[in-house]
């Protein structure tokens, strides 16, 4: 796929076109998750069932799987267990995401928070971050267990510092960038790189597929956030407007801060202090007049590009290409948001 095939692409097209190459390597993710359920004590087996049903595409996984492609017969058990140990951090991150956004819809289905109350999902999100780590220790080194508790260290300090930030319009476009770096694309580096060391590719393009991965992490939350204002809630499949309503600062209403007249932005600082009740339909045509689209969409483009140089040098690596169309994935999502 090249990089510009997407604009006309529907996602859903560019999505399958893509993660159908690794069907059979999800397949035996499921297999091997739903194993992993016998691990659990059986008072919270269904909970945490609950979680891994809702998981939705899985791209930290498939990640994993890219990353260490040697074709579509080659399903290393490696690889399969190191996915399984980031979507369960992953799966992890979300309960507790969606606590503190409270959200009430996750992937189409409720939050584990709406399901079991917050207290409870505090706690299985706790119960899958540790059954993660304790997978990652089941190999021969302590590589694995190294870099995801590594990352998982990295992507709590990221929630936690935007979290203190939460109701402050004292956050600027560097700390909005620490924050993603650390929240999300943290966990899409160590994907690509265990993926690429495990599938055993040479130092080099491990060291590449990482810095793929960062810079992809990086695109995709960005997006995320755009999503939160332009998407369609039955499409995206979770609760939109979650980021105004807990006062968190990104990139579109960093933007929106800067475009908008006085008089107007220090009404959106009252909003985002919890003074006043937030005024989303405003804050979208508002959006949609100052085209604040335009300017988040070219930020998740210029991500998309760095992504794109880092695996330049290595586009003969089976993995390349593969790893290449998730950027054209992302692209048609973007272009999606404004059909």
């Amino acid at each position: 796929m090249s990089a510009t095939s997407s604009v006309t692409a529907t996602p859903g097209h560019a999505f399958a076109s893509v993660f159908g190459r690794v069907a059979p390597h999800m397949a035996q993710l499921d297999v091997f998750l739903r194993g992993q359920l016998e691990a659990f004590e059986p008072e919270i087996r269904a909970m945490a069932d609950y979680c891994i049903d809702t998981s939705g595409k899985r791209i930290r996984p498939a990640l994993v799987f890219f990353s260490g492609w040697r074709g579509p017969a080659a399903i290393a058990p490696d690889l399969v267990r190191i996915a399984a140990v980031v979507e369960l951090v992953h799966l992890a991150t979300l309960v507790h995401d969606d606590i503190m956004d409270g959200a009430e819809v996750r992937r189409s289905r409720r939050t584990a928070a709406r399901e079991y109350g917050s207290t409870a999902a505090v706690l299985l999100g706790d119960a899958l971050f540790a059954h993660a780590l304790n997978l990652a220790t089941q190999f021969p080194t302590t590589e694995v267990c190294s870099a995801v508790s590594e990352s998982t260290r990295r992507v709590c300090a990221g929630e936690i510092v935007q979290t203190l930030r939460r109701g402050s319009t004292n956050v600027t476009r560097a700390d909005y960038q620490r924050v993603i770096d650390l929240k999300t694309a943290e966990l899409f580096r160590v994907s690509c790189h265990l993926g690429a060391r495990y599938g055993g590719f040479a130092p080099a393009f491990v060291e590449a597929a990482g810095r793929f991965g960062r810079h992809l992490g990086i695109a995709y939350q960005i997006y995320d956030d755009l999503a939160d204002f332009f998407g369609e809630e039955k499409r995206i499949g979770k609760t939109l407007g979650t980021d105004l309503a807990s006062g968190k600062l990104t990139l579109p209403l960093l933007v929106l801060m800067e475009r908008l007249p006085a008089a107007d932005r220090a009404e959106l600082t009252a909003e985002i202090l919890g003074e006043r009740p937030s005024q989303l339909a405003l804050h979208l045509r508002q959006m949609d007049e100052l085209d604040v689209f335009g300017a988040v969409a070219a930020a998740v483009q210029a991500e998309i590009a760095a992504a794109q140089a880092a695996l330049a040098p290595h586009a003969s690596e089976p993995p390349a290409p593969l790893l290449l169309g998730l950027c054209d994935v992302l692209q048609a999502q973007v272009t999606a948001l404004r059909a």
